[in-house]
C-alpha cells in the first residue's frame, strides 16, 4: 500500500519537473532542434564562419529585444524601438560628420565620445517621452508608441534632410565615421563579432536589473498584477517610464551597432525591426500580458530568428515564402506558449 501511495507523488513530481523544463527551457530546446534540422538539411549551416555570421546578424534584433522585454514585462509594448534606433543613429552620425551650430555659435564637429553620448541620451529621452505619455494620459501603450514611432521617423528625416549620413557630399569633404564605431558593428575579437559581445553584455546587465534590483521586482509586479503592485506602494507610472527609458537606451545602442555595420545611417533604417524584436521576446518565453519572462530568453529568441532566416537563405527558399514561414513560426510559438502556460497552471 505504501508503494501505491508514493507512486502518484513521484509521478506528479516527475511531471512537474518536465513542465518546469518545458516552461523555462522551451526556447533553448527549440533552438537546438532548429539547429539540428538545418545541420542535416544543408552542409553549409554548421560551419564556424556561418555561426559567427548568424551572431552578427542577430545582434541588432537581440539588443532591441532586451529593451523590449522590460516594457512587455510591465504589460506594455513598444512599437517605436526601431524608430528610436534610427533617430539616435542619425543624430550621432550627423554630429560626427557635420559642424554643430547652436544659437549662432559654431561648435564644429563634436568628438566621437560626446556625439555617441548625445545619441544614447536621445534614445533615453524618446523612451522617457513614451513612458510619460502612457503614464500621464493613460493612453494604451500600443497607441502611444504607434504615434511616437511615426513622429520619430519624421524627426529623423528632418535631422538628415532625407539623405543618408554621411552623404556623398560630406564624404567628399573628408567626413568619416570613427573606426571604433565601425568596429563595433562589423569588427570581431578572436573571431567573435563585437556586436554579439555587446548584445551579451547588454543582456547580462538586463538580467542583473531584473533579478537583483528593486526596479526589476517592480517591473514584474506591475506586469503580474497592477492593482496589487499599486496597493503595495509601487509607483506604477515611474516604473513604466523607467522601463521605456531602458527600451530607448537599448534601441539607441542597437542603432549605433547598425551604423557600424552599414557605415552610414538614414531615417528609414531598421524599418520593421520593431515587430522582429517583439517576436524575439515572445519566442523567448516572455508572457505578452506581462509579469513573466526574462532577457536571456529574449536573447535566445533573437538567435532563433537569426538561425531561421539564415537557414531559409541557405536552403534557397524564396523571400516570399520566407515571410510566410516566419509569420507562421511566430503564430505557432504564441499558441504553444499559451498552451504550456495553461498546462502549468492547471497542473
Amino acid at each position: 500500500m505504501a508503494s501505491e501511495r508514493t507512486l502518484p507523488v513521484a509521478s506528479q513530481s516527475a511531471g512537474a519537473r518536465y513542465r518546469d523544463l518545458l516552461l523555462r527551457g522551451g526556447p533553448f530546446i527549440a533552438l537546438l532542434i532548429l539547429c539540428a534540422f538545418l545541420s542535416i538539411a544543408t552542409p553549409h549551416f554548421a560551419t564556424v564562419d556561418n555561426m559567427f555570421n548568424i551572431t552578427r546578424q542577430s545582434a541588432f534584433t537581440a539588443i532591441l529585444a532586451i529593451g523590449q522585454t522590460f516594457v512587455i514585462l510591465t504589460g506594455g509594448i513598444d512599437l517605436s524601438v526601431a524608430a528610436v534606433a534610427a533617430l539616435s543613429a542619425c543624430v550621432t552620425t550627423v554630429l560626427l560628420t557635420s559642424p554643430l551650430v547652436l544659437f549662432g555659435h559654431d561648435f564644429g564637429i563634436l568628438p566621437a565620445p560626446v556625439a555617441i553620448t548625445i545619441g544614447l541620451l536621445v534614445g533615453c529621452a524618446c523612451g522617457a517621452l513614451n513612458g510619460w505619455i502612457i503614464a500621464r494620459f493613460k493612453i494604451p501603450d500600443f497607441i502611444a508608441t504607434l504615434g511616437t514611432m511615426t513622429v520619430l521617423r519624421g524627426v529623423a528625416l528632418i535631422v538628415t534632410d532625407g539623405l543618408p549620413v554621411p552623404s556623398f557630399q560630406s564624404m567628399s569633404s573628408g567626413a568619416a565615421l570613427p573606426s571604433a564605431l565601425i568596429q563595433a558593428g562589423s569588427g570581431s575579437v578572436l573571431g567573435m563579432p563585437i556586436s554579439a559581445i555587446i548584445a551579451v553584455l547588454v543582456a547580462l546587465v538586463g538580467f542583473y536589473i531584473l533579478r537583483y534590483r528593486a526596479l526589476g521586482r517592480a517591473i514584474y509586479a506591475v506586469g503580474g498584477n497592477r492593482e496589487a503592485a499599486r496597493v503595495s506602494g509601487i509607483d506604477i507610472g515611474r516604473t513604466k517610464i523607467l522601463a521605456y527609458m531602458i527600451s530607448g537606451l537599448t534601441a539607441a545602442i542597437a542603432g549605433l551597432i547598425m551604423v557600424g555595420r552599414l557605415n552610414s545611417a538614414n531615417a528609414l533604417m531598421a524599418d520593421g525591426e520593431e515587430l522582429r524584436s517583439i517576436a524575439a521576446v515572445v519566442i523567448g518565453g516572455t508572457n505578452l500580458f506581462g509579469g513573466e519572462g526574462g532577457v536571456i530568453g529574449s536573447l535566445v529568441g533573437a538567435v532563433i530568428i537569426g538561425v531561421l532566416n539564415n537557414g531559409l537563405n541557405l536552403l534557397n527558399v524564396s523571400p516570399f515564402w520566407q515571410r510566410i514561414v516566419q509569420g507562421l513560426v511566430i503564430v505557432l510559438v504564441v499558441i504553444f506558449d499559451q498552451w504550456r502556460r495553461r498546462k502549468s497552471v492547471n497542473g
